[in-house]
């Protein structure tokens, strides 16, 4: 892994986890499914539009509509609409932790529920991101966190990794900012069906809605995709995935930056923990190297 692909790597985690921050703006002055289905709306002809100009088609294969109806309903619709729906009432910070315990999440769901076999490092990843998340979630809790938010959150992240398992190797087959693009928009459909039942249309428009709501569509909405896209490209998927890690530091950090959320010695400690699993997990994924034989002499 070269410096351009770590720099890659880490900006688009800084950029993936600035996205709870700005969302817990935009939820403070807008209705969060009204504005999460606006912001797939406007990202999802931005993407297109890229896949269009870099020569992508709208001809998919039947695992790639499979992937994009499965994750456009999962992670856009439930997922990040549950989050919306939950940073009305918890911090952007905690929602970050809640959100990057996904690969943990995955890693034992593929275990209990479809007895996929588990490296010992990464069992050892998932002791430690449980007993990260309890010490963290036990901190919050008794700090008053809101506990219907944090469920919210959790179910959530449970449905992005159902989607994850159910879809596993369905995106293949190229048109890869495409699929995303139609995965934005099937989102935006499902919330924006939703959301008048179920929320008043109210908007409180200022300075900091306009500049958060522009900077989620365009930053961790588009950007980061096209980002990641180049660095599972330059490095793949597995080693691309590790940089996972890095999620819940970047999620607090930008909160307490740009919110002033506090963030205690339990917190910290409690993040190390759940990014040495998350990173236990994902480095369990990588292939095992072979040495090549040594050759004897004369040979």
């Amino acid at each position: 892994m070269d410096i351009r692909a770590i720099i890659m790597g880490i900006t688009f985690v800084l950029m993936w986890s600035s996205a709870f921050t700005s969302a817990r703006i935009i939820v403070e002055h807008a209705p969060p499914l009204l504005s999460l289905s606006a912001r797939f709306l406007i990202s999802g002809v931005i993407a297109m539009g890229l896949a269009w100009a870099l020569g992508q088609k709208l001809r998919l294969t039947r695992g790639q509509w499979k992937a994009t109806l499965i994750f456009g309903v999962c992670q856009n619709a439930l997922y990040l609409g549950l989050f919306f729906v939950a940073m009305q009432w918890i911090e952007a910070s905690l929602a970050s932790i809640i959100a990057s315990t996904m690969p943990l999440m995955v890693g034992l769901f593929g275990w209990l529920v479809l007895g996929e076999k588990l490296r010992p490092m990464a069992v050892g990843g998932l002791v430690l991101g449980v007993i990260g998340a309890g010490l963290i979630m036990g901190t919050r809790l008794s700090g008053g966190a809101d506990l219907l938010g944090v469920a919210i959150c959790v179910l959530g992240t449970a449905a992005l990794s159902v989607a994850t398992l159910s879809a596993r190797g369905a995106s293949s087959g190229g048109n890869v900012l495409m699929v995303v693009g139609l995965q934005m928009l099937v989102g935006a459909a499902c919330l924006g069906v939703v959301s008048p039942f179920v929320e008043t249309w109210a908007v409180s428009w200022d300075l900091s809605l306009v500049l958060a709501f522009s900077y989620t569509v365009l930053i961790p909405g588009v950007a980061a995709t096209f980002l990641w896209f180049v660095l599972v490209g330059r490095i793949g998927a597995v080693k691309a995935a590790t940089f996972h890690f890095l999620n819940p530091f970047f999620g607090v950090l930008v909160a307490a930056v740009v919110l002033g959320e506090k963030v205690g010695p339990l917190d910290i400690l409690g993040v190390a923990i759940v990014a040495a699993g998350i990173l236990a997990v994902q480095l369990s994924k990588q292939p095992a190297v072979v040495a090549a034989p040594l050759k004897t002499a004369g040979e």
